[in-house]
């Protein structure tokens, strides 16, 4: 199992709604925060297509082909995506005319689940997010399985969202139970 984590703040609301997930599990956390991934320089329509790019685009795709479960795990910021983690949904376009890797074939092989915190009425201002990680997955083929949306702006404040602490918690059974 692959974490992505896409905020900038070690240890925030949905770093920790993630983890209670990801409780005693094999899981490989990739930090955004650590890592450069270059916005897309949309080069498909040129007679050369994309280029290589220097940063660590690579290495993280490498790490989605290698593993089953994909968790994508971003707060929301300005009711989207971080832009870390937009940086990189942004160069799937790239990794799918990359002929080093079947990026959408074997992307079609595996499941995701989104896990999303923000402070503004995040139940129903972050479905917009959900449907922009399902047309996403539909695109790249990927198994969409399931999102936890939390709720917490400060620090810690998710500890309090009760609903969500449960969605975890059955996220982890769940993960658990197909693991075995």
């Amino acid at each position: 199992m692959l974490a992505i984590h896409g905020s900038s703040r070690a240890n925030g609301n949905t770093e920790q709604l993630t983890m209670k997930a990801m409780e005693e599990l094999d899981v490989t956390h990739v930090h955004l925060r650590d890592h450069t991934i270059q916005p897309i320089d949309d080069l498909r329509h040129e007679p050369d297509g994309f280029q290589p790019v220097e940063d660590n685009n690579d290495h993280i795709v490498k790490l989605m082909l290698e593993h089953d479960i994909l968790v994508f795990s971003t707060p929301i910021y300005w009711y989207g995506m971080s832009g870390m983690m937009k940086d990189l949904i942004d160069r799937f376009s790239q990794n799918m005319r990359d002929t080093r890797f079947d990026f959408k074939g074997s992307l079609s092989e595996k499941k995701a689940y989104v896990i999303c915190c923000g402070g503004d009425n995040p139940k129903i201002k972050a479905l917009p997010l959900i449907q922009q990680f399902n047309y996403i997955f539909e695109f790249v083929s990927l198994g969409f399985a399931g999102y936890i949306i939390g709720q917490g702006n400060k620090p810690g404040e998710v500890l309090n969202d009760q609903h969500a602490l449960q969605q975890a918690s059955e996220l982890n059974k769940v993960l658990k139970n197909s693991l075995k």
